[in-house]
């Protein structure tokens, strides 16, 4: 009996020993000691080693697929800090170009318009180089800035052609690599990489062209779409008629119908600038008083249709002995006046008998008629040289047209057909 128990003692033991090595511990009386008959269901406190094989596996596969989303995660999170980077690049360069498309539209004058694409314009869209070409065929948009005292040599970017340049497209952009022989007239002050050369349509008709110029080639290849500078130069066209137009009106309200000249609304108006200009400059500024002699006589005896001719052909022959930056205007009835800037009373003096000798030279001949009338003019010159600061340019303005009238009146009392200078001078 004794040896029977120790028997099963070594066989508990033994197995004890194997479950401690698997890391499994017999539980009840087993685990005690105490046999009380024979030991059931041994197999019950055996580890399950597959199961734990299992077990195992299936923690490591968990662990690879916790780092695999870890690491998705990480990429999401980086992919959406890009996204938003992006949009709010995107957001920025949409309101700069919503703040452009703005201001363009309300340009009502076309000095707010050249400023705003060849200043505002290289901004917005990162470009190295822009420029704005019109066709003007007769000169008559030049003659209009000239008027409205808008200077071309401040805006080196605003260029004009009589015809349409070659290279200008007709109908659709042209993009591509820059070519000294198709696109030196676009960019006269700079060579970019590549461009882009948008024409500017309105009613079907050429106006111009828009020239965006970049440093970097592949900014503007012909692969492009073209979508988006499309619809720029239909706002810039549609803009550019519009202030063109109105400037033509403002034009017309200071321009006399008859002879083309300004009226005598402009002149005083210019006067009074260049009266400023003059005094802030310390320049000298001169002005002539000009009336056509006898001129009722040929009213009378040829009727009004040959007065205004002779009226037209005075005012073209005044205005071919001027400067650019001199002014023009019929001041009324057989009157005019000219503005002579950066001109002394001796300077303004030899214009005036240019003048008085281009009129009295040749006869002019009457439309309709084979008759040629001789006709001559009278001119007083009064000029400040220059005028003192502390007197109110319109006071100014309104003493020297008085002092020229008066030499013109002596200029009539002493024989007509000649020049009187106004003394003193202001």
């Amino acid at each position: 009996m004794l040896q029977r128990n120790k028997s099963a003692s070594q066989n508990i033991d033994s197995k004890a020993r194997r479950c401690r090595q698997c890391g499994t511990a017999i539980k009840g009386d087993a685990a005690n000691g105490i046999l009380p008959g024979t030991l059931k269901g041994a197999s019950a406190v055996l580890p399950d080693v597959r199961g734990k094989r299992l077990k195992d596996r299936s923690n490591m596969i968990s662990a690879v697929d916790t780092n695999v989303l870890i690491n998705d995660n990480q990429q999401l999170r980086a992919e959406l800090h890009d996204f938003l980077e992006h949009a709010r690049v995107n957001q920025q360069i949409m309101q700069r170009h919503q703040a452009f498309d703005l201001r363009l539209i309300g340009s009502s004058e076309f000095r707010d318009l050249i400023e705003t694409i060849s200043r505002m314009m290289p901004t917005t869209f990162q470009l190295e180089a822009v420029t704005l070409t019109l066709i003007d065929h007769d000169f008559y948009i030049r003659h209009i800035l000239h008027d409205l005292q808008i200077r071309l040599d401040e805006y080196p970017n605003l260029l004009f052609q009589v015809e349409p340049n070659p290279s200008t497209p007709m109908d659709k952009p042209s993009l591509g690599p820059y070519r000294a022989t198709r696109h030196h007239d676009l960019f006269p002050h700079y060579q970019p990489a590549s461009v882009a050369i948008l024409p500017l349509i309105r009613h079907q008709k050429l106006i111009g062209c828009l020239a965006l110029g970049s440093a970097h080639a592949d900014r503007f290849t012909d692969s492009l779409a073209t979508d988006f500078i499309e619809r720029l130069a239909s706002v810039v066209a549609i803009c550019l008629e519009n202030v063109i137009n109105n400037e033509r009106l403002k034009h017309i309200g200071l321009t006399d119908p008859l002879t083309g000249v300004n009226n005598r609304r402009y002149i005083e108006q210019r006067m009074q600038e260049e009266i400023s200009r003059a005094q802030r400059e310390r320049s000298a500024l001169s002005c002539l008083f000009i009336d056509i002699d006898h001129f009722k006589r040929v009213n009378d005896q040829y009727g009004h249709q040959s007065g205004d001719d002779v009226l037209r052909e005075v005012a073209n022959r005044i205005k071919k002995e001027l400067r650019l930056s001199d002014s023009l205007g019929r001041f009324g009835g057989e009157e005019f006046v000219v503005l002579l800037t950066q001109a002394t009373l001796e300077d303004a003096a030899r214009i005036a008998e240019r003048i008085r000798t281009s009129v009295a030279r040749q006869p002019i001949t009457i439309v309709g008629t084979t008759e040629a009338l001789q006709i001559t003019v009278s001119i007083g010159v009064a000029a400040q040289t220059p005028p003192e600061r502390d007197i109110p340019a319109d006071v100014v303005r309104t003493k020297m047209l008085a002092m020229a009238d008066q030499a013109l009146y002596r200029a009539k009392e002493s024989g007509r057909n000649r020049v009187m200078l106004a003394t003193p001078e202001l």
